[in-house]
């Protein structure tokens, strides 16, 4: 690649300048060319050509290109000096200067005989210095100001412009290191753009306010940049107008008002490139605001439309009206809490809040307002419920009130009537079918007070009833046979017989909030080693206690003969499908893992070990989480039957059995996350080499576990991926192809079009599939991969690096026939691919190796064998190397 050609600055030829054979001392001449003057320098003829140059092409770069076109004056001051000085001055003046030439003098030497010699020489040498310009010899500077104002001439030249070379070479150098700076911050503003343009907005809070916080952070470090980028050009600027400044006399060099316009228009630069930026930051930030708005309402949404929902199906079988006044009154309390649970004031608010973000030309219209929609709905339908059932529970109250007055009047006229009839004239015959009359007439009066049939009004009536029975009983007794006198007894009203309240039970309304196992710890000093290896083995103990109701509480009433009935026929004999391998991961935990960390309480150094020994048995969750799909796709349709919530009510869970589905997921996960919080605990510490290597562990598994879910989403592969080796790598590449044999049309075509490839490396064979996406049911998005091509890892050979971009590597087969040029999306990743794919290779000429040696001391090495070894050391060592 070519490197790009960065112009002379004064720090470059920095020793070069200050030794002063060449100086632009700011004067122009009358038309305005700049003068360049090569002052009295013993050692002239002793500079190197390349610093000559470089000093004379640095000084003719400096004015401005109107001022360089008209052409330079240079002035040679060699009065102390001999003929042989200026001829050596003009000869490598004329071969070597780079400017446009207007006019040329030389002071000539002062002593008589090199002033005569150079008249001679001038005359004779004229034409070998091949100038196109008059050389003009000078006797005197008094000669020179004939030519140029003395105000535009040095002190040395007998002018009065205020000339200090230090100083020149500091100004130009704080200009030339000031224009970097613009440069620079610019660039970094514009990389820093580019990188807010290409951000994803995050689906979750936490990292919207992490994403919102760094941008942030970096655009005041930024912004910060840019203030001491403009107070240096500032500072620069008064520098350069001191002069001006200290005295009123003073007039800057016309080289001066060029270098102060060039820092104006690089402050104007700077100014301009903040503006752009400064829009373009506040369009940016209030995306993510806006996206930071938006999560937390989705989050709200969430929360307050699961808890309206559980409480609504509460509500739906909140069915008891009640059977008396007191339990009315106890359910109209119970209401009347629920109804406090409802969070209506809440969803309204939210809902307010999203039409407020409408209103505020939020981005996210689409996605807030059906939302809002369906806040104010279930609201309104939790509302009206409320309404119903107080209005149901109002009239029972009622209703009740009143039975139980009318009922208490009745029943204490009729005690009342019983203890007012006379004993002693109920003995005779005429007066006990007198009181069995008046009996009788109250008793018909009852039919009345019937006006429903709550259990204790019943029981009440009842009772004074009964009294009445035995009343009636007593005195037909009497009026039919007055045998002998009856002792009188004072009657009193029978008590009614006690009765056991009815039990009832209160309706429970079940609140639940599902806990992110993904835990984040604020520091790392806030759980010692210790609490993390607790924390470890008490949630390891609620995982295999939930495992272990999934399997006895679900996986096994499938079996139950009493519940095959409730089993839909889309889930019959699918028990393996649903729940994978479960089983299997329960039994290794309840008998093996759960047993081993137990025991490194007591050893915390050994909870590494465990990790690493179960290494291999911890492959158990790749074959489960490649089930996963399958198992999501039979619970979408048989989730909500009655089998499972028959189990679910006996397991008394909370949550439904496709929340304890993940648990498996969620597990693997959770010891990554503790390992790394024992890795902060226990830095530079014994042990951390075991733990860091656990973590890998850890990690590897859930690389093969999330490489194995996209390797099962391969589509019309007539082979059988088992066979193909271990899955290494798998990713998404655009891709290039190269035919010999293509038509040149098709060929042209394929280099400036690519192809968007998801890409399957095996230890046997490299897949190229198409990524596609495709809705399943209404629910989220699923990615298959459709099989295009492959190619056998035995015949392939890999160029690293492609001439244009470093993040492109080239795959070919057969001698380049076919070659396939992929570009990654970074250099790491495109690296690592190579490296991987390196190994392969390197695995392969290994095993030949090894077949090579076995066979040659048989003498039975083939051709075929031969022919394969040689291919594979070839495309190791010289086409791995190979560059385009």
């Amino acid at each position: 690649m070519q490197q790009e050609i960065r112009p002379l600055v004064a720090v470059d030829i920095i020793e070069q300048l200050h030794r002063q054979f060449a100086i632009l001392s700011g004067g122009r001449g009358k038309d305005g060319a700049p003068i360049i003057t090569f002052p009295e320098f013993a050692g002239f003829s002793d500079i190197p050509d390349e610093d000559f140059l470089n000093v004379v092409t640095y000084l003719t770069s400096i004015p401005s290109l109107e001022a360089a076109s008209i052409g330079f004056i240079i002035i040679i001051d060699r009065r102390r000096d001999k003929w042989s000085a200026v001829k050596a001055s003009l000869t490598r003046i004329a071969g070597a200067f780079p400017g446009n030439l207007q006019l040329v003098f030389v002071l000539r030497p002062s002593r008589f005989i090199q002033r005569t010699i150079a008249d001679i020489g001038i005359k004779l040498y004229r034409d070998d210095f091949k100038m196109k310009v008059p050389i003009i010899m000078l006797n005197s500077v008094s000669d020179l100001h004939g030519y140029i104002d003395k105000s535009q001439l040095t002190r040395e030249l007998g002018g009065t412009l205020e000339y200090g070379h230090s100083q020149w070479i500091h100004h130009r150098t704080a200009i030339e290191n000031f224009a970097m700076t613009v440069k620079t911050t610019a660039q970094m503003l514009q990389t820093f753009g580019t990188d807010l343009a290409e951000t994803e907005l995050p689906n979750d809070v936490q990292c919207t306010e992490e994403l919102l916080s760094a941008h942030t952070d970096h655009h005041s470090k930024l912004k910060d940049e840019l203030k001491l980028a403009v107070k240096q050009g500032a500072t620069l600027l008064t520098c350069i107008r001191e002069p001006v400044t200290r005295s009123a006399n003073s007039k800057l060099s016309p080289d001066e008002l060029e270098n102060v316009a060039t820092v104006e228009r690089l402050l104007a630069q700077l100014d301009e490139t903040e503006k752009a930026f400064d829009q373009f930051w506040t369009k940016h930030h209030l995306k993510l605001e806006q996206c930071l708005q938006l999560r937390h309402f989705e989050h709200d949404f969430r929360e307050v439309k699961l808890t309206l929902d559980n409480l609504m199906e509460a509500q739906a079988g909140f069915s008891d009206v009640g059977d008396s006044v007191t339990r009315v009154e106890h359910l109209l309390r119970e209401q009347k809490q629920l109804e406090e649970k409802g969070q209506v004031c809440k969803a309204q608010t939210l809902a307010l809040h999203g039409e407020q973000l409408i209103q505020n030309n939020h981005y996210a219209v689409d996605s807030i307002r059906p939302k809002c929609v369906e806040l104010r709905r279930i609201c309104d339908d939790f509302t009206n419920e409320t309404k119903k059932k107080y209005d149901i529970l109002g009239k029972s109250l009622e209703l009740h009130q009143q039975l139980d007055k009318v009922s208490d009047k009745w029943c204490e006229a009729g005690i009342y009537l019983l203890a007012s009839q006379a004993v002693d004239k109920c003995q005779s015959q005429e007066g006990a079918e007198t009181a069995l009359v008046e009996i009788e007439k109250f008793l018909a009066t009852a039919k009345e007070h019937q006006l429903s049939n709550p259990k204790e009004i019943l029981q009440k009536l009842e009772d004074v009833q009964e009294m009445f029975d035995k009343r009636q009983v007593s005195l037909k007794k009497l009026a039919a046979k007055q045998t002998r006198p009856v002792q009188p007894v004072a009657p009193h009203p029978e008590s009614s017989p006690k009765r056991a309240s009815p039990k009832t039970t209160r309706p429970e309304c079940v609140f639940f909030f599902h806990v992110c196992f993904a835990k984040h710890y604020n520091s790392p000093s806030f759980f010692s080693f210790s609490h993390i290896i607790n924390e470890l083995i008490e949630t390891e103990r609620v995982y295999v206690e939930e495992l272990q109701s999934i399997i006895e509480g679900y996986a096994s009433e499938m079996d139950n003969p009493n519940l095959v009935h409730l089993i839909p026929s889309t889930l019959q004999n699918k028990k393996e499908i649903l729940f994978g391998n479960l089983p299997e991961i329960y039994e290794f935990h309840n008998r093996i893992f759960l047993k081993e960390i137990e025991n490194c309480i007591e050893n915390p150094e050994l909870l590494a070990r465990c990790f690493l020994k179960r290494k291999e048995d911890l492959q158990i969750y790749e074959k489960y989480c490649q089930n996963k799909p399958r198992s999501e796709a039979l619970w979408r349709q048989c989730g909500d039957s009655i089998f499972f919530q028959e189990c679910q009510r006996k397991l008394d869970h909370k949550l439904s059995l496709d929340a304890y589905l993940l648990k498996p997921v969620q597990r693997i996960t959770k010891y990554q996350l503790l390992l790394k919080e024992m890795l902060k605990c226990s830095k530079n510490s014994e042990g951390t080499a075991e733990l860091e290597e656990a973590l890998a562990t850890v990690l590897d598994i859930i690389k093969s576990v999330n490489d194995s879910m996209h390797q099962i989403a391969i589509t019309g592969y007539e082979g059988d991926v088992s066979e193909l080796g271990k899955l290494l790598m798998q990713g998404s590449f655009n891709v290039w192809t190269d035919h010999k044999k293509g038509h040149n049309k098709v060929k042209d075509l394929a280099r400036f079009k690519p192809m968007q490839r998801h890409l399957f490396l095996y230890t046997k064979m490299l897949l190229f599939c198409k990524k596609r996406e495709e809705n399943t049911d209404g629910h989220e998005k699923t990615a298959s991969y459709s099989f295009k091509n492959s190619l056998k890892m035995s015949t392939v050979g890999i160029t690293e690096n492609v001439k244009g971009d470093n993040k492109k590597f080239e795959i070919w087969y057969n001698g380049r026939e076919e070659v396939y040029i992929i570009q990654a999306s970074s250099v790491e990743l495109k690296n690592t691919w190579i490296s991987e794919i390196r190994k392969v290779l390197t695995g392969q000429l290994e095993a030949c190796r090894d077949h090579h040696l076995i066979l040659q001391k048989n003498h039975m090495l083939p051709i075929n064998l031969k022919f394969r070894y040689w291919n594979i050391f070839r495309m190791l060592n010289g086409a791995v190397s190979k560059s385009l």
